[in-house]
């Protein structure tokens, strides 16, 4: 733990935005079949989800490992990218009023794994911990929400 420290590190804001930017937009624009807005059956998932969620964003903005190369286009990188551009296709369908079982595959999986990602090449393991927590949580969450029931 010696080589974590406190410092901001833009670019994992710059990624939590470029995430929540369909969820600020979802907030003030419903999409035409909005099943995302319906009751949880599992707010005990959801709520450990959320403290989990936290934790992972504070770490990506906040904890930096000093023993992290320079920043670079990396494949992890590169797959976080990915992840990203496939979490808006999903987001788009979803406005097409697209509400499938790979849709919501495809906004719950690609954002998780672009958080991973990310905390795996900045060698953020402090925040790979409760993003994993995360990731679990919202997959779960979404399969049991919006394909089995």
């Amino acid at each position: 733990m010696k080589q974590y420290q406190f410092a901001f590190d833009i670019r994992g804001l710059v990624l939590l935005l470029l995430v929540m930017l369909p969820n600020f937009i979802w907030f003030a624009v419903p999409a035409p079949k909005d099943i995302l807005r319906a009751e949880s059956v599992t707010p005990l998932l959801d709520a450990i989800a959320s403290v989990c969620q936290f934790l992972f964003a504070a770490a990506l903005c906040l904890v930096v490992n000093q023993e992290r190369g320079a920043p670079e286009l990396t494949r992890l990188i590169r797959g976080c990218i990915g992840c990203v551009l496939l979490y808006y296709a999903g987001w788009i369908l979803y406005y097409l009023g697209i509400t499938n079982p790979p849709v919501i595959l495809l906004l719950t999986v690609p954002p998780c794994l672009a958080f991973l990602f990310f905390a795996a090449d900045r060698k953020n393991i402090v925040a790979a911990v409760p993003t994993v927590i995360f990731t679990v949580c919202h997959l779960i969450y979404g399969i049991v929400n919006f394909m089995i029931c």
